[in-house]
């Protein structure tokens, strides 16, 4: 292979998980050309990728004439795509792309027919509530070409850079970065119960670096968070991009934050992870942990526990039956609530914070 097309049509955590198949891509091919096709806004995690050449974006809507341009800018340009997403338009990406192709559908569609007809190597995905975290499914993708099941899957985070001066000249030793903000209701843990978190924290001696977006939905949150401690000891890290983010985190002493791509990014970075999740299956999403030498034991995450840990990374759910339910919420849409959220308490996520703090210092 000279040339591959990684296709990953999806938000900005899935962009990341995309790294191990990038990463192992590279390992098999290494003179290989490797291009990386996403919607516009979700690829900055890979900038200074030293595996990816380019980067390629599309609008999440083409329209007719934007998809004949992708397609004429596109035709035959590869040998091999791997489609790392199970849309129609990726799929048909990656055929107009290259002349070799593998991708991931879903167990039941009524799309799969056509698609199968496409792909020389398929790989069914296993679904919200399925037993198969994402990174390892997408590496599925190279085993027609590689034995990945001895692979070592590693998140590649983009590479750090300097953080704003006022910024750096503020932060403690032992700092924590807190990320409160979710992009969907039905993920967000009570803006109180961070409240509280930040609280006990910073009674325990800790200062607290809250991160967060450009939106303004982002930025009102921090901004009312920062009350929660005493002045000093909760900072606002203001709005960095993804270099300077892996800077402060890999600085800090523990990061602690919902199911979104910043506590993917943290767990890239080899630091604790203490990350709260609802109504998503840490089995299949869980944030992967870094690690550098293979582990001794395969990473294994289970669907439900009232707190598990793989690596630097513990996760933390309700105990209720429905969890995860692997739904959008109790109601099942983006704007829903999610009752096993507020049932994790602050209390116990601050004093798990704290036991993570001791054990690390130790």
């Amino acid at each position: 292979m000279r040339s591959i097309l990684v296709v990953v049509t999806r938000q900005i955590g899935d962009v990341l998980l995309t790294t191990p198949l990038i990463r192992a891509a590279r390992q098999r091919w290494p003179g290989a050309a490797i291009d990386v096709l996403g919607f516009q806004g979700t690829l900055g995690m890979l900038k200074g990728n030293p595996d990816v050449r380019q980067c390629i974006t599309t609008p999440p809507r083409l329209g007719l004439a934007g998809g004949w341009g992708l397609a004429r800018a596109l035709w035959n340009r590869y040998d091999l795509a791997l489609v790392a997403d199970i849309g129609d338009r990726a799929h048909l990406i990656g055929w107009v792309a290259a002349r070799g192709r593998a991708g991931i559908l879903p167990a039941r569609n009524g799309s799969n027919w056509w698609k199968k007809g496409l792909l020389q190597h398929v790989v069914i995905a296993a679904g919200d509530l399925g037993e198969t975290h994402v990174v390892q499914e997408k590496l599925a993708l190279l085993s027609p070409w590689m034995d990945v099941r001895g692979l070592h899957p590693e998140v590649v985070p983009p590479p750090p850079a300097a953080l704003p001066a006022a910024l750096q000249a503020r932060l403690a030793p032992g700092h924590v970065v807190v990320h409160a903000p979710s992009m969907w209701p039905y993920k967000q843990w009570p803006p109180e119960h961070f409240g509280a978190l930040i609280a006990g924290l910073a009674a325990a001696g800790r200062q607290v670096v809250l991160t967060g977006g450009p939106s303004e939905a982002d930025r009102r949150l921090v901004a009312s968070l920062l009350a929660a401690a005493p002045a000093g000891q909760a900072i606002d890290a203001g709005l960095l991009d993804f270099s300077q983010l892996v800077s402060l985190l890999a600085g800090s002493a523990l990061y602690i934050g919902p199911d979104t791509s910043v506590s993917h990014l943290a767990a890239a970075c080899g630091i604790p992870v203490l990350a709260i999740f609802g109504p998503t299956n840490p089995q299949r999403w869980a944030p992967w942990p870094s690690g550098g030498e293979a582990p001794a034991r395969p990473i294994r995450f289970v669907r439900r526990s009232a707190q598990q840990r793989a690596g630097s990374v513990t996760v933390l759910q309700d105990e209720r039956d429905c969890v995860p339910c692997g739904k959008a919420g109790c109601e099942d849409h983006r704007l829903s609530r999610s009752d096993c959220l507020p049932s994790i308490r602050p209390e116990r996520v601050t004093s798990q914070a704290l036991q993570m703090l001791e054990d690390s210092r130790a």
